[in-house]
């Protein structure tokens, strides 16, 4: 691909989405009555070496029947349920089976705890949860305090009340009546952390997956032939995007891998599959480029493109990675209420450091707090226009954050970033404490929660560190009721405190204890002198 005209592209694109719109019958059903109906759509392996794989013809059929598993359960336009899985086919199969009936999936992580399940359940109001046996004593600890909970549906092995999906999609046809949804009809909810407070459902329509055309067709530049991987799980919207729903809907193939991420097992997942379009976030590629002469060891020849979201990509790995595998990782920033909408793009002069320019068809401007213009240079909040078709519609049940977050017709992120001259955007950090670390979004708010309930804790503040392989790593300032307990036992006690209380990757990579917290007048904690101090310290800031 020679220069882009970015300028062209950008002014000549336009939206085309139907107002009679279905995710479900999108992606796969569309596929199924042209040639591509045995094309693969889904290769599928786990850490155990197990491996599947499914066309699109076959996920047609396997979709209809979770439809009408759930129409029977008693399912009606815009029920909830959970999706509580790893990354199984069954992910895809029951999130399709939702959509197609106008039902709304809501994908969750497999580490939440007991209390954060019970929260998404109750906030949502969802009638089902679909997990696994693995991971369902988690849901059972808590369904008794959830009153809109009916079923919970076991993949594998299911007992007492428990439904069990393989007896439920073999007693179901596999024609199901799609339900006739509109783009604007609700599609699906993914919940985001904010700073403080709880969780927040950010619910999207049927139009969230043509909305991310020009993530897809120019940021991660899905080709018909491509093999797509994502290295993520489902369950963030990322991967549910990139990894799924935006190539699907295109009629390409993905891979997904259910298991940890390990750099030397995914250099072989690549060769093995020839992927050609891999999508990850910056820790597993500093991971994956600590792995010594990978690419003499690995047949990489197939891949052809590369991309990179969930946090700022240090430009040293991008160089690394162009020294040694010959190709150039495509940096993006986006967000659970919008997904990916500045990036570099294959084509554009690429300016390191930078998070490039909009995507064709998405216009952001910064703006201040009340969504008024900014002069060129100055730094300010990245605001998306609020006619996107790709942002979302609402914060589920809080009105009063959708409309703290949406100013003067546009939508606020809270990223601050400034432009150049030239249209590039800058990202300078965030405009709350939100971390951003390993590809998750986290709450400070949520774990300072966690460790202050440890006993021996009086008070604790959490910011996000420098590290040299993670970029950044969540780390904990705690004040103890008694300081004479200090000790690397008791970090580590609560460590694994937090892991039980808060999903595992929330908790602290490192804890200092001290003896006072640096404090506004009003009594809130100033965790931008925290951070500005771990940046000293580790040598980011001289």
């Amino acid at each position: 691909m020679g220069e882009l005209d970015y300028k062209k592209e950008w002014s000549n694109w336009k939206w085309d989405i139907p107002n009679k719109y279905n995710i479900g019958y999108d992606v796969v059903d569309k596929h199924a009555k042209t040639d591509k109906k045995n094309k693969i759509a889904l290769y599928w392996e786990n850490a155990e070496g197990e491996t599947d794989k499914f066309t699109f013809l076959e996920m047609k059929h396997l979709t209809n029947k979770f439809g009408n598993v759930l129409k029977k359960l008693g399912f009606k336009k815009e029920d909830r349920f959970l999706i509580r899985l790893p990354n199984l086919p069954e992910f895809q199969i029951s999130f399709l089976g939702g959509v197609k009936i106008g039902v709304v999936p809501i994908p969750s992580s497999v580490m939440f705890r007991a209390h954060e399940i019970e929260y998404r359940i109750n906030d949502s109001g969802s009638k089902a949860v679909i997990t696994t046996s693995k991971y369902v004593s988690e849901v059972n600890e808590i369904k008794e305090k959830c009153p809109s909970l009916k079923h919970i549906i076991i993949v594998d092995d299911a007992y007492d009340d428990q439904l069990s999906y393989d007896e439920l999609m073999r007693n179901s046809s596999q024609n199901l009546e799609i339900e006739p949804t509109k783009k604007d009809d609700m599609a699906l909810f993914c919940y985001t952390s904010g700073t403080t407070g709880d969780p927040k459902g950010a619910v999207h329509l049927h139009r969230w997956v043509p909305g991310n055309d020009p993530s897809f067709l120019f940021w991660q530049q899905g080709k018909e032939n491509d093999i797509i991987a994502h290295t993520g799980d489902l369950n963030w919207i990322f991967p549910l995007g990139n990894g799924f729903l935006y190539p699907w809907r295109w009629g390409i193939s993905t891979f997904i891998y259910d298991g940890k991420f390990d750099a030397k097992c995914w250099f072989e997942l690549l060769e093995k599959y020839e992927i050609t379009n891999l999508a990850s976030v910056p820790t597993a590629y500093r991971l994956l480029v600590t792995i010594k002469d990978a690419e003499k060891n690995y047949d990489l020849s197939k891949l052809s493109h590369c991309i990179s979201a969930g946090e700022p990509l240090n430009p040293e790995v991008i160089k690394e990675w162009k020294r040694r595998f010959g190709l150039d990782i495509y940096d993006g920033i986006g967000m659970t209420e919008v997904m990916v909408y500045l990036s570099n793009i294959k084509g554009m002069n690429v300016r390191p450091g930078s998070c490039g320019r909009p995507q064709p068809g998405k216009i952001c401007k910064i703006v201040d707090h009340d969504g008024k213009t900014l002069p060129m240079g100055e730094p300010g909040v990245l605001a998306i226009k609020k006619t996107d078709p790709g942002l979302f519609k609402e914060y589920w049940n809080k009105p009063k954050k959708t409309i703290e977050s949406l100013k003067n017709g546009w939508f606020l992120t809270g990223d601050v970033f400034y432009q150049d001259k030239d249209g590039y955007f800058w990202f300078s950090g965030r405009d709350d404490d939100l971390i951003m670390a390993s590809g998750y979004r986290i709450s400070p708010f949520e774990v300072e929660s966690a460790i202050i309930s440890h006993p021996d804790v009086l008070e604790a503040a959490v910011v996000a560190s420098p590290n040299e392989i993670r970029g950044v790593i969540v780390k904990s300032f705690v004040i103890l009721h008694d300081k004479k307990k200090a000790s690397d036992k008791l970090i580590n006690d609560i460590q694994e405190h937090c892991k039980k209380v808060a999903a595992p990757y929330k908790y602290p990579w490192e804890i200092e204890f001290v003896e006072e917290l640096p404090k506004t007048q009003s009594g809130k904690i100033k965790r931008k002198e925290l951070r500005e101090l771990e940046k000293k310290r580790k040598g980011v800031l001289k």
